[in-house]
C-alpha cells in the first residue's frame, strides 16, 4: 500500500484513497459552501433580539446610561477614548439630538438585522451601534455586553442571511432580481464613512474605520461581480465569502469554548466554589434577587446549592471537552441553556443569559435547528391559515433543507 493512501471503508471492503484527493475534497468543502447556515441563522437572530430587548427595556434611562446626563459625563467619555482608543460615534457631538439619532439607529438596525433585511449593511449598522454605545459608558453593563461587543463584529464576516431571513426569501425567488436601493444605500454609507474620516480623532481607534472602508469597497465590488461578470470572477468571490465565513464560525466556536473553559478554572481557584457555597451569596443580595422568596428557598437548601455549584463548574470545565462526542456535547448543551435560563429567572439577569445562549446556539445539531424551523413555519401557517391559505407546495418547498453544515 502506498504510504499516501488513506483506507476507506465501503460497505464490507476497504479500500484506499490518496491523501491528496481527501484533502481536494475538505478544501472544497470548505470553500464550496458557507458552512454551518442555521447556526449562523439563529446567532445572527439571538444578538440581535437580545440587544434589541436590551434596548428597548432601558429606553427610559438611555440618557443616564450613555446619554448626557449620565454620571460618565462627557468630557469624561473623552478622556476615557484617547486613552483606550475604544471607538464610538457617540464622541462626534456631546448633543441630545446626536445621541437620540445614534440609539434610534441602533434600535432599527437590530430589527432590521433580526428579520435578516441588507444583513450585510445592516451587521455593519448593527456593529457600529453596539461598539458605539458600549464603549461610550464601559461601566455599564456586564458579561453579556462583553459577548455582544464581540460577536457583532463577527458577525459583520459572516453570510448569516442564508435562511431564516428575508434576503433570503428574495433571492429564492425566480427571475432577475432588480436592486435599485442597494446602489443608494452604498454611497450613503460612503458619505457616513468620510465623515467617520474626518471625525477619526474623536471616534477612537482608526483599525476599524479601515475594516468598514474595506467593507463598503468589497460590497461594491460583489455587486459590480454580479452585474458584470457572473462567471469565473463571481466564482472567485463566492470562495473568498465562504472562506472568511467558515474561519469566522471556526473562531466563534473557540470563543465559547475559550470564555466557559476560563470561568471554569478561575472558579476551580475559588474557595467557596471549593466548598460549594458559592451560589448561596448571590441570593442574599437584592440586586440578583428578583423573587426573593424563590432565592430563599433555594438558598436554604443546602444540599441543592452544593449541586448547582459543583455543577456549574464541571459544566463549564467539561464542555470544550465534550466537542468531541457529539452526543455527549447535545446532552451539556440542553445543560447549559438551561442553566442560563435559571441565571435570568433567578439572578434576574435575562439579557446575559439570552447573548450566552445565542452563543452557545452555534453548536446545535443542524436537524434539530431543521426540525425547529419546520415547526415554527407550520405554526406561522397555522396563524396565517383564517386570512389566507398557502399551497401545500408552497410549504414543501419551504420546509426543504438547505446547503452544507459544519456542524451535526
Amino acid at each position: 500500500m502506498n504510504p499516501n493512501d488513506a483506507p476507506v471503508r465501503t460497505g464490507s471492503r476497504v479500500r484506499t484513497e490518496p491523501i491528496d484527493r481527501r484533502l481536494a475534497r475538505a478544501v472544497q468543502r470548505v470553500t464550496g459552501a458557507a458552512l454551518g447556515p442555521y447556526q449562523a441563522a439563529v446567532v445572527r437572530i439571538g444578538f440581535s433580539a437580545a440587544w434589541l430587548l436590551f434596548l428597548l427595556r432601558e429606553f427610559p434611562h438611555r440618557h443616564e446610561l450613555y446619554g448626557p446626563d449620565g454620571p460618565w459625563s462627557w468630557d469624561m467619555g473623552q478622556q476615557l477614548i484617547a486613552n483606550n482608543h475604544a471607538f464610538t460615534v457617540l464622541m462626534w457631538s456631546d448633543g441630545v439630538l446626536w445621541f437620540e439619532t445614534v440609539y434610534a439607529l441602533a434600535v432599527l438596525s437590530s430589527v432590521l438585522l433580526l428579520i435578516g433585511w441588507r444583513t450585510r449593511t445592516m451587521s455593519v449598522l448593527f456593529m457600529v451601534g453596539v461598539l458605539s454605545l458600549q464603549n461610550r459608558s464601559i461601566f455599564m453593563g456586564d458579561g453579556g455586553d462583553n459577548v455582544i461587543h464581540l460577536m457583532a463584529i463577527y458577525l459583520v464576516l459572516t453570510r448569516c442571511s442564508q435562511v431564516w431571513s428575508v434576503d433570503a426569501r428574495r433571492a429564492a425567488r425566480p427571475g432577475p432580481v432588480r436592486d435599485p436601493l442597494g446602489p443608494v444605500m452604498w454611497v450613503v454609507l460612503a458619505l457616513g464613512l468620510v465623515a467617520a474620516s474626518l471625525f477619526i480623532g474623536r471616534t477612537g481607534e482608526p483599525w476599524l474605520l479601515v475594516l468598514l472602508w474595506l467593507v463598503w469597497a468589497a460590497q461594491g465590488v460583489w455587486w459590480l461581480v454580479c452585474r458584470y461578470a457572473p462567471g469565473q470572477p463571481r466564482i472567485l468571490a463566492d470562495v473568498l465569502a465562504n472562506l472568511v465565513h467558515n474561519a469566522t464560525l471556526v473562531v466563534i466556536m473557540a470563543e465559547v469554548c475559550l470564555i466557559y473553559a476560563t470561568a471554569g478554572w478561575y472558579k476551580i481557584q475559588g474557595s467557596r466554589w471549593q466548598d460549594g457555597t458559592a451560589l448561596y451569596y448571590p441570593l442574599k443580595l437584592d440586586y440578583f434577587t428578583p423573587w426573593p422568596l424563590l432565592s430563599d428557598v433555594l438558598a436554604a437548601s443546602g444540599v441543592m446549592v452544593m449541586v448547582l455549584t459543583y455543577g456549574t463548574v464541571i459544566v463549564q470545565v467539561a464542555f470544550p471537552f465534550t466537542l468531541f462526542n457529539r452526543r455527549v456535547k447535545n446532552v451539556l448543551l440542553v445543560v447549559m441553556m438551561l442553566e442560563h435560563a435559571g441565571i435570568a429567572l433567578l439572578l434576574g439577569l435575562p439579557f446575559f443569559s439570552l447573548a450566552m445562549i445565542a452563543a452557545d446556539a452555534v453548536f446545535l445539531p443542524t436537524v434539530f435547528l431543521i426540525w425547529l424551523g419546520t415547526r415554527v413555519r407550520r405554526g406561522r401557517d397555522r396563524l396565517l391559515a383564517g386570512s389566507r391559505r398557502i399551497p401545500q407546495r408552497q410549504r414543501d418547498a419551504s420546509e426543504e433543507p438547505g446547503p452544507r453544515t459544519l456542524v451535526g
